[in-house]
């Protein structure tokens, strides 16, 4: 983009990313203005307020807007809870370093979509936690030697097992005592006859 070409909106910019950040205004403008419901001055407020708030425009191009806006809203009688337009520039020499401490000042404050991500942080640190909480949870399950809902029918199985082995070995001791008894009944008999 030549020198010439940093005009946009009747504005002559002093450098290409000034003249496309204008542009840049300008399809903004384009698009709410297609938006826009000019039959509801209530709804057109809220949104300039709201424009400014987020510091949408920061070009001439998008003041110039913000005036036009501002004007309708006069206009309706709705020009008490208008915002004003904030200028983030100086124009006298002597106030600029007052100007730079009153907009860190300004940015020290939080905005809506800082403390939006800030949020989504958080959420995302917390749903890491649960998820590390969870697979703790299915590993000390796994791990545990009381029966529970995923080593249920292996404790089953380990349980009817062992139960089976003392019936057997009870049953080999009745059948020994009982060979016992009948050697005895048997010994005993022989020595009657």
């Amino acid at each position: 983009m030549a020198s010439k070409d940093w005009i946009v909106g009747g504005f002559q910019f002093g450098s290409q990313r000034d003249a496309e950040l204008a542009q840049q205004e300008e399809k903004k403008i384009a698009y709410m203005e297609s938006k826009m419901r000019y039959d509801k001055p209530e709804a057109v407020l809220g949104i300039y307020n709201k424009v400014i708030e987020q510091r949408v425009f920061e070009t001439p191009v998008g003041f110039k807007y913000l005036q036009s806006l501002n004007a309708f809203l006069q206009e309706k009688g709705l020009g008490d809870e208008a915002k004003s337009i904030p200028l983030y520039n100086v124009y006298s020499r002597d106030t600029k370093e007052e100007f730079k401490t009153r907009v860190a000042e300004r940015r020290v404050q939080p905005t809506r979509y800082s403390m939006l991500r800030a949020q989504l942080r958080l959420s995302v640190w917390i749903n890491i936690f649960l998820i590390i909480l969870v697979i703790a949870m299915f590993v000390i399950t796994l791990k545990s030697s009381n029966p529970n809902i995923l080593n249920y029918e292996k404790a089953l199985q380990n349980k009817y097992a062992s139960w089976d082995e003392e019936l057997k070995q009870k049953e080999a001791e009745l059948r020994e005592r009982e060979r016992a008894l009948n050697r005895e009944q048997t010994a005993d008999k022989v020595q009657d006859d």
